[in-house]
């Protein structure tokens, strides 16, 4: 049986080939005559939940607000920026990649900081000294 081939994600993660779906379409908008004959978008179907992915990238994109991840667990890309069939299926493989890499960034935990105490002293000195300016503006001599 020969290897199906693999799609890189990361350095440590591969996917099988065969896991992703594809469809071809016929696409909207202009493109002359050419639109009407010829199914030239790509749309990329490929299964979350029954894929070989490992549990932590299943879990992080089932969590990821994206229009392109349905309810049901699928991931549907489509792409018709070209005219030609072969480029909107990479242009689509090329998006389908960059969005379950996007997962693995875990970001990082934010440690809340505290004000020196002289930044809090410069402050207060400053807002004194505006307060101090207006003040004088509201001065009237008779």
């Amino acid at each position: 049986m020969p290897k199906s081939a693999m799609i890189k994600i990361s350095n440590r993660v591969e996917l099988p080939e065969n896991e992703i779906e594809w469809q071809f379409i016929r696409s909207s908008g202009a493109g002359g005559q050419n639109v009407n004959k010829v199914s030239t978008a790509a749309q990329l179907i490929f299964d979350i939940k029954n894929s070989s992915l490992p549990e932590f990238y299943q879990q992080r994109l089932l969590q990821k607000a994206d229009h392109r991840i349905t309810a049901s667990g699928k991931i549907i890309i489509k792409c018709q920026a070209s005219r030609s069939q072969d480029a909107n299926r990479q242009t689509a493989l090329v998006q389908f990649i960059a969005l379950v890499a996007s997962v693995a960034d875990v970001a990082k935990k934010r440690i809340p900081t505290r004000a020196t105490k002289s930044s809090q002293t410069k402050r207060l000195d400053t807002k004194k000294q505006r307060g101090a300016t207006k003040a004088m503006r509201q001065f009237k001599l008779d």
